[in-house]
């Protein structure tokens, strides 16, 4: 689908990124050091193959299908080499520390100078400026910084990190589309420019909005384990099976009340619950508990009912029942449980690629299903150098990359700084049916950089994410919800009620204005409407649509109705998170929410890179499930080669130790603090006086941890976090405070990057939302309002986009249509 060429420079912290646009079609080349990258030193490996550059599964996993060539980057003479590749390239993508790459000779500006189009993206943990820019860190400590480890784990035990480096890997997939995003501004300018990702900045993503809280005068988010606690309200999303555990969700709200509901009413019927909880209101439940109508323990009470309920029931009969009443029922998996999914086989989602001597390893599949391009994600990944000789040829002999006309004086203004007023997307135009923050959060992303997007809602059906924390002032309010805002923001809404059939017509005016319809609903929805491809491409042929849900829109689990907590549960995320000796405690929230809309962003940017060059439209199915198990894939080959399943490690690593959290002054704060290498581990004894220890080998450390554990804490334990990681970044050694959304706000790094906006709101005056996980060196955002109030731009969008008169738009409001 896409045709670029990507230099792959990264390690583990950025592969991910290369690997997307080479499953979209990119010619991705991993530029190796001699011995080959970093991250063929990452585990799991193949067993009896522990340390073999060829055998490491992390490797492979975010690694098939690039050709490996080895240079050394310190050389002059491979300098020289990488400099006639990156002229004949598109894509330069690195992961090394800022600065590093313009020592070499090799940085943005001076590769810009070679192929003044390139564009070339950096990941780094905090970005390429400001105060923390050269902060040593690891994926824990980004963690630590982005308040995803205040979320995670068991109340009573210190914060958690989520296994399997997942802050790179948001950072990584963030890369991979904000690359896209300024490929398509290229075709406008002919211009490169330099992209600048912030892991801290990525993984706020899966904080669900929790970032916001201070900034909404807003009780903070909780961990818990199994769960979250929201202001008053322990929200359990991990309740006990006869085989072993399910999630189980009871919430309230127009929306979401009626699910539990039906629940009760199953329960009742199967003797499960009393008389009296069929008259649970499920509607105004929150408003009545804090006004004092409803007592607080009552939630408690309900979900403990439900919990004594499902433990006489086993996981299949549970999920069995939950497709045919379409309850928020689902088992809570192991890798094995997902790789083994009748879901995943229906869809012949797996793909089983020779490696490395094995005849068949087990890879997830495509990010998504696409009709006209479907997409080849079936090459192994390389040796060491496997393409070196052949890369090289070819780019003697291959034309350096087309300037478009590009002048050295414009070379020179983006040197300088200068800005492009025009936004990258400024083209694309999005009509937006998705809801809650699986399907809203990738659109939202496109209307930063500068995408009109028009989100169609009902007044008569509630958005889901309007009901969810974190509310302005701590009051509800369908206009007040911070996740809602943050999912919406820069978005034109109009209130359009679908179920009339007179609402088809402008619906389909709108298809004819539209580039892209992106929907969310349950499969098949829209074709029970008469909205399916199909028929809009009848009247729009080279539209491009997209469908998002948990499961896709076939297979066994397809009409599973659901929310992205579910999808975690079922995706094998949640099962490795926790303490060994514990019951999981569990991702935070929907967290398959959290990781799929990059993958659609990306998805639709790539479609209408083929539109542009083919005139052909075509319909994506996207699976969360499916896209989510990127983030999975170590454990998945883990669990396919060595029949091994993830332990719960707590914060421990299965590589660097010391690698935990641990007790900063004041209650319930800590900081994070990790050793990559020995030189950290002397650093690290030297702050907290234990010189004695300084000489211990990572095994050595491991065999002593609970003697470490107890040093480090002890000096700790006297300081603040933010102290304590001045202290030790000072000397060196990678750590932070772990943070709360208070502790966000106050964060110079964040601050630095305008990671929190202020911006203009229908009715709440302003309001904050986050900006963007990245940032251009020439192109801007176009941040600056809030998510629409209900129908806020119905007559904008009507009469300015598809030119209605007014009798149009009053014959549709009499008919009751714009509601």
């Amino acid at each position: 689908m896409l045709k670029c060429r990507v230099l792959d420079l990264s390690d583990h912290r950025g592969q991910l990124a290369g690997a997307l646009l080479g499953d979209l079609g990119a010619d991705v080349i991993l530029v190796e050091p001699p011995g080959g990258s970093a991250a063929r030193r990452v585990g799991p490996f193949v067993t009896g193959r522990e340390g073999d550059p060829e055998a490491s599964l992390a490797f492979w996993s975010y690694n098939r299908g690039k050709r490996s060539v080895v240079l050394d980057l310190d050389d002059p003479r491979d300098q020289s080499r990488l400099r006639d590749l990156a002229a004949r390239a598109d894509v330069v993508i690195e992961s090394d520390a800022p600065g590093a790459m313009a020592a070499r000779g090799l940085g943005p500006h001076d590769l810009a100078r070679i192929n003044p189009s390139l564009v070339y993206t950096s990941i780094t943990p905090f970005g390429q400026s400001g105060p923390k820019a050269d902060w040593a860190a690891t994926d824990l400590i980004v963690s630590a910084a982005g308040m995803l480890s205040n979320i995670v784990g068991d109340e009573d035990r210190p914060p958690l990190r989520i296994p399997l480096d997942q802050c790179f890997l948001h950072a990584s997939a963030e890369a991979a589309v904000a690359s896209l995003i300024a490929l398509r501004e290229r075709k406008r300018s002919g211009e490169g420019q330099h992209i600048d990702v912030s892991a801290q900045q990525a993984v706020t993503q899966a904080t669900q909005s929790a970032t916001l809280c201070h900034l909404y005068n807003s009780p903070e988010v909780r961990r818990m384990s199994g769960g979250a606690r929201l202001g008053p309200f322990r929200v359990r999303l991990r309740s006990p099976a006869a085989d072993g555990y399910v999630s189980v969700t009871i919430l309230f709200g127009e929306s979401i009340g009626p699910f539990g509901a039906r629940l009760f009413e199953w329960m009742h019927a199967e003797g499960g619950c009393a008389d009296s909880d069929l008259e649970i209101d499920w509607i105004n439940f929150v408003e009545g508990v804090i006004t004092g109508r409803i007592p607080p323990t009552e939630y408690d009470r309900i979900q403990q009912v439900a919990a004594d309920f499902t433990a006489t029931r086993t996981k299949a009969e549970l999920l069995e029942v939950a497709l045919e009443q379409r309850l928020l029922i689902v088992p809570i998996t192991t890798v094995a449980d997902v790789a083994d999914s009748p879901q995943y086989a229906e869809r012949g989602f797996w793909r089983d690629i020779p490696t490395s001597g094995i005849d068949a390893v087990r890879y997830p599949g495509p990010l998504a299903r696409f009709s006209a391009t479907p997409l080849d994600v079936s090459a192994p990944p390389p040796s060491v150098g496997e393409h070196t000789e052949q890369v090289l040829a070819e780019a003697a002999a291959r034309p350096q990359v087309a300037q478009a006309g590009v002048s050295a004086a414009l070379v020179n203004a983006a040197s300088a700084g200068h800005r492009d007023s025009e936004l990258p997307l400024a083209d694309v135009k999005i009509l937006d049916f998705m809801w809650v923050m699986a399907g809203p959060g990738s659109t939202r992303v496109l209307a930063d950089w500068g995408a009109t997007v028009v989100r169609v809602e009902s007044s008569h059906k509630v958005e889901a994410a309007r009901t969810i924390q974190p509310f302005l002032n701590d009051e509800a309010g369908a206009d007040n919800g911070g996740l809602y805002q943050n999912m919406n923001a820069g978005k034109l809404g109009i209130t359009i009620d679908i179920s009339k059939p007179e609402s088809r017509e402008l619906i389909l005016d709108l298809v004819r204005w539209a580039d892209v319809v992106c929907e969310s609903f349950s499969p098949h929805a829209l074709r029970d409407l008469g909205l399916s491809y199909e028929e809009l491409r009848e009247v729009k042929p080279d539209i491009i649509m997209a469908s998002s849900c948990l499961f896709g829109q076939s297979g066994p689990l397809s009409s599973l109705a659901g929310f992205g907590t579910m999808g975690a549960s079922m995706s094998g995320f949640y099962e490795m998170t926790g303490w060994p000796d514990r019951d999981p405690a569990g991702v935070f929230g929907a967290y398959t929410d959290y990781v799929s809309p990059k993958f659609l962003s990306a998805a639709l940017l790539a479609a209408l890179d083929h539109r542009d060059r083919t005139g052909e439209g075509q319909y994506i199915d996207l699976s969360q499930a499916e896209a989510s198990m990127t983030f999975l894939a170590p454990a998945v080959l883990d669990y396919g080669v060595n029949a091994r399943l993830p332990d719960k490690l707590g914060n421990d690593h299965p590589a660097m130790s010391p690698h935990g959290v641990f007790a900063a002054a004041g209650e319930d704060r800590w900081v994070a603090v990790a050793c990559e290498n020995d030189d950290q581990w002397r650093a690290l004894c030297g702050v907290i006086g234990a010189e004695s220890l300084a000489g211990l080998g990572v095994d050595e450390r491991r065999d002593r941890a609970e003697e470490i554990v107890g040093l480090i804490t002890a000096w700790t334990c006297g300081r603040s976090g933010v102290e304590a990681h001045e202290v030790l970044q000072t000397a060196g050694v990678p750590a932070h405070a772990v943070a709360d959304s208070q502790d966000m706000a106050a964060d110079p790094q964040l601050q630095h990057r305008k990671h929190f906006r202020n911006v203009t709101h229908g009715t709440n005056g302003t309001m904050w939302v986050e900006g963007t996980r990245f940032s251009m060196s020439r192109s801007t955002d176009g941040i600056s309002h809030g998510g629409p109030t209900y129908g806020e731009h119905t007559f904008e969008v009507l009469e300015e986009l598809l030119g209605y008169d007014q009798d149009q738009t009053t014959e549709l409001a009499v008919a009751g249509v714009l509601e």
